[in-house]
């Protein structure tokens, strides 16, 4: 297997993270590690055509003396018995705005991957080296990002440290003080304090009102039972307004004005009588 991938990175940026073992894992695509275990090592989810299949395993990155790096791994698919191993050699070159990636090497793989057409699992293994190479260029230049505002914030507080503390050129000029009341010869108003006084007058005779409510309410229902407590009409300010009563005649009323009129005509009666006889 041979295949190459141009990023536009120095080469030396790709070297310093194929150096660490961390980075390298971060930029493998979709590799989930275990916790606890070797830094290139987890599971590993690969997506052949139509099919997927998951392999847990490890891989070992280390540099040789001729400048390249050698890569060896072996994994075992999580549901099945089939497995793989890789060997492969990692090459970086020099070229015009960036680096060439070479990948030369062998793999050996049983199980699932063997069933599926040759075309769909070269085409799966060339997508995942292109997505590394640039996983690789990635993280070398997120690194270069913040080296660079490192050293910014190093030189920036370099400068503040040089620049001379003279207010005249560094600081604006304090604002003019605000006359005061107190050194004035005019006292100061006093209408706001007055009506924070009124105000705490009239929330503190209303506060009173509601305890002597609640007090008289308390010695009401001293010596009741519990039944007649429950049956009592509320009072104070919660008490029912009483309906309005109709003004009926009492019954002395109502016998009145017969009685005087039995009087008036007993009265004729007589007066007749009296001129008869005359």
């Amino acid at each position: 297997m041979e295949h190459e991938v141009f990023v536009p990175v120095p080469a030396e940026r790709l070297r310093e993270v194929l150096d660490d073992p961390a980075r390298v894992a971060r930029a493998v695509p979709g590799l989930q590690q275990d916790a606890g275990a070797e830094p290139v090592a987890g599971r590993l989810k690969i997506r052949v055509g139509s099919h997927s299949v998951t392999y847990r395993g490890a891989v070992r990155v280390s540099r040789r003396d001729d400048g390249t790096y050698a890569v060896e791994g072996e994994a075992e698919e999580s549901r099945g018995s089939g497995s793989v191993a890789l060997t492969l050699r990692i090459a970086l070159r020099d070229a015009e705005d960036g680096c060439t990636v070479t990948y030369d090497g062998t793999a050996s793989a049983d199980g699932r991957i063997k069933d599926l057409p040759a075309e769909a699992v070269e085409g799966a293994v060339t997508r995942l080296l292109n997505r590394f190479a640039e996983h690789l260029a990635t993280a070398a230049t997120h690194d270069a990002k913040d080296a660079d505002g490192t050293d910014g914030e190093r030189a920036g507080a370099g400068a503040e440290e040089r620049t001379p503390a003279d207010p005249g050129l560094t600081e604006e000029p304090p604002p003019p003080a605000r006359p005061s009341a107190f050194g004035s010869d005019r006292p100061a108003s006093s209408f706001g304090h007055a009506d924070e006084e009124h105000e705490e007058d009239e929330e503190r005779e209303g506060d009173e009102e509601g305890i002597a409510e609640a007090a008289h309410a308390r010695r009401t229902m001293i010596g009741r039972s519990a039944e007649e407590v429950d049956h009592a009409p509320p009072r104070g300010r919660y008490a029912p307004v009483p309906a309005p009563q109709t003004v009926s005649p009492t019954a002395p009323l109502r016998w009145a004005a017969p009685a005087a009129a039995l009087a008036v005509a007993s009265a004729i009666v007589a007066v007749r009588a009296l001129r008869r006889r005359r």
